[in-house]
């Protein structure tokens, strides 16, 4: 018997007895929290599994599968050229509109495929935070020189942040070099463009059926229309996924063709039985993932098509669990605002816009925290910033939660914790908050 394990069970049995023997039931603010928490939890499952993280943890696969070991190593790697690696990991923000959580399944690929710490860290943050809509939001609604000083905060801190994180960890950085010196590549198994084909493919997708809406008073610009026809948008691409599914990846176009008629069946049958707008297009993408899964995994021909799914199921199965406590304990503690509602935590809303008034080194530093463990879904910064200020949040403290919210929150620190340590977690999160802080400082000291 372990001694350190078997105390370590008594402490976890003790800590939840004492909380239900303690339990405040009758605290009308305990009770509050419970319902946020409850609609948190239902929000994001509706919102963000189905539509964000399933695609992305298929793109995720697609990485660990299709995309060789040695092309990772050649853009990412601890032998990359840093200028390449780092570029490359700080514009991709503006190609995948993506969320603190959704973007952890391909940061996990990335890194598992030999990514240099630098690099994937500077992928890690970009990835939510340079979203070129978010981006344009903020210069519409909280001010164009919001929308800069969000623009230059974010790229700079991907670069720093990754340059950091590889400094601080250059031994382990060394030995990884050295080690991918002696790495042969893999020959491709089929031309690159057509793997990037596929790869992009998904990615198109998963950009546009998470599309946000314009402001109320946007009814002509270009990002009106494509809100309107995204999913057209994305069912155009969903048949060019169809085509890659055949050509590139070889598999029945028999079985293709029955999984794009099940899904367009789907298509007429929520159109026709489901009332509410937002919940219409589920059952359609739910079909064509469970479409893709069967046939991929039923394919005899290609053992690849299969590792393909598997190594989904794998993301999936590392990750989920931890977004799922991390969204518990950030909604029973901060609360749930989403879709112009707010439901107070624990720590109730007006105590944090009460906190980030002025341009102190506190309210600069509470923004970042509160940032880094709140969870923000794509775009919901911007209204929730917006209604912070006009509480009295101070113009430095808003950039400070601009910077470190969207890439951080308690769910994607959860699953950050389980791929690279306790440690360079707790370093990557302390530099984003240090650096929001500084920024928010800087920025309200001018504005």
């Amino acid at each position: 018997m372990e001694l350190k394990k078997e105390l370590k069970i008594l402490l976890w049995i003790i800590v939840v007895f004492v909380f239900a023997f303690f339990m405040p039931i009758e605290s009308a603010r305990f009770n509050t929290a419970v319902t946020a928490t409850f609609d948190l939890v239902k929000w994001y499952a509706r919102e963000h599994v189905i539509l964000c993280l399933l695609p992305a943890f298929f793109i995720a696969g697609v990485i660990s599968v299709f995309v060789s070991q040695g092309s990772v190593i050649k853009y990412f790697g601890a032998n990359a050229k840093k200028w390449l690696a780092y570029t490359v990991a700080a514009v991709s923000g503006t190609i995948l509109a993506v969320c603190s959580c959704t973007i952890l399944p391909l940061f996990s690929s990335i890194h598992k495929r030999g990514a240099g710490l630098g690099p994937a860290i500077a992928f890690l943050y970009s990835g939510p935070a340079i979203n070129i809509l978010a981006i344009i939001l903020t210069a519409r609604i909280l001010g164009f020189e919001m929308g800069v000083a969000r623009v230059i905060g974010a790229v700079s801190f991907s670069i720093i942040i990754g340059l950091l994180m590889s400094l601080i960890y250059r031994k382990e950085e060394k030995i990884k070099k050295e080690e991918q010196m002696n790495v042969i590549p893999e020959p491709e198994k089929r031309p690159m463009w057509q793997t990037m084909t596929h790869f992009f493919t998904l990615v198109i997708i998963l950009v546009f059926a998470n599309w946000g809406s314009p402001s109320a008073d946007d009814t002509s610009s270009a990002w009106y229309y494509i809100f309107t026809y995204k999913w057209y948008i994305t069912g155009f691409f969903s048949l060019v996924l169809a085509w890659s599914l055949i050509k590139i990846l070889k598999i029945k176009w028999q079985w293709v063709l029955a999984a794009v008629v099940a899904t367009i069946m789907s298509v007429l049958l929520s159109n026709a039985f489901i009332e509410s707008a937002k919940m219409r297009p589920l059952v359609p993408m739910a079909v064509g993932i469970a479409a893709l899964s069967v046939i991929t995994l039923l394919d005899k021909r290609d053992e690849e098509n299969r590792e393909w799914t598997l190594s989904t199921w794998g993301f999936a199965k590392q990750i989920i669990p931890l977004l799922g406590i991390g969204v518990v304990i950030a909604g029973f503690l901060l609360g749930s605002t989403h879709d112009g509602q707010s439901i107070a935590g624990v720590i109730p809303n007006e105590w944090i816009a009460a906190l980030v008034g002025g341009n102190s080194v506190f309210s600069n530093f509470f923004a970042s925290i509160v940032g880094a463990f709140m969870y923000f879904a794509t775009l919901t910064e911007v209204p929730i910033l917006q209604g912070l200020i006009a509480s009295g949040m101070g113009k430095g403290p808003a950039l400070a939660l601009l910077l470190a919210g969207p890439s951080l929150s308690l769910p994607n620190m959860l699953v950050i914790r389980g791929i690279i340590g306790n440690q360079k977690t707790a370093v990557y999160v302390g530099l984003v908050v240090v650096m929001a802080t500084i920024s928010g400082l800087i920025y309200g000291a001018i504005f």
